[in-house]
């Protein structure tokens, strides 16, 4: 009320009785809208509201601490008020978190209204075929994995174009550097500054001594293929979500996105980062050595 702004919630915050009910927001409930009812503002926002209403260009996000680990959300709610104003004033960094173009190809597809079909080559056979695309934005990880089958997930990797390596185990995870501190350091990969133009690919239990997580520059387009060989269709999931069937002939096309995500520093994007590495993932947390006494010498 007091900077007369407008509110832009989830529906099912906008419907939430003890909302309604509780007389602390009074008159600010009459400000509050869903994103359906107009665009969305630029200067602050929630991670789940506004990630999932907006599927390209993002607005500024505020992520604030409501949940367990915190790791994207440096900004503690008992102080909101404070701190949106501070925000709205000006006083703030920001950080574009890159996210990856995901685009699905299928095979076998019954065409339905208002699908979008792309002319492509196939990985495996170079025959070019017609096929609808399923397209999303990803702010952390690709995961392609073997699903419910007990065999190993064998899947082609492309590189612009050129076959990489097969992968033979348990997955594969395709990441951003926002993403490398999610499941992919859980599978030993390194994790890697927001602020550095990359992807990370990340095998997940490779039946292979040799083979280790590697990065490689934003600019390439990454393929992912069923192998000829493959004993089983393998699953892909997007942050967690989408997850469908990859079959023989389907590819997963993966690029860097044109739309980055504009997060809200609590600080600054490098101390922002290293606070959250020791907070949340007690990053080098140990024991410090005792210096030498005289008496050991």
């Amino acid at each position: 009320q007091v900077k007369d702004m407008i509110v832009y919630v989830e529906k099912k915050v906008l419907d939430d009785p003890a909302i309604s009910r509780d007389e602390s927001f009074g008159a600010v409930t009459k400000k509050f809208c869903t994103f359906r009812e107009g665009e969305p503002s630029p200067d602050a926002g929630g991670w789940g509201a506004e990630l999932k209403a907006v599927s390209d260009s993002v607005p500024p996000v505020m992520g604030f601490h409501l949940g367990s680990l915190g790791f994207l959300t440096p900004f503690q709610f008992d102080a909101f008020q404070s701190q949106v104003t501070q925000i709205i004033e000006g006083n703030a960094a920001i950080i574009l978190r890159s996210r990856l173009k995901v685009q699905v190809f299928k095979e076998n597809w019954e065409k339905k209204d208002g699908s979008d079909e792309k002319n492509i080559v196939l990985a495996n056979g170079g025959v070019e075929a017609s096929r609808p695309v399923v397209q999303y934005q990803v702010l952390n990880d690709v995961v392609v994995d073997r699903g419910p089958s007990s065999y190993l997930s064998n899947v082609d990797l492309f590189l612009d174009g050129h076959l990489i390596t097969t992968v033979q185990g348990d997955g594969l995870i395709v990441s951003t550097p926002t993403g490398s501190t999610a499941y992919a350091v859980a599978a030993g990969a390194s994790m890697i500054h927001p602020n550095v133009p990359a992807i990370m690919i990340t095998p997940i239990c490779p039946h292979s001594l040799s083979f280790r997580p590697i990065v490689v520059p934003a600019g390439v387009e990454l393929k992912i293929t069923l192998s000829q060989d493959a004993r089983n269709t393998a699953w892909v999931s997007f942050d967690g979500r989408k997850r469908q069937e990859i079959c023989h002939g389907d590819s997963i096309s993966i690029t860097t996105s044109c739309f980055p995500v504009p997060s809200i520093c609590f600080r600054d994007p490098v101390n922002d980062w290293f606070e959250s590495l020791g907070e949340c993932l007690h990053w080098n947390v140990r024991k410090k050595q005792n210096h030498l006494g005289d008496e050991d010498f």
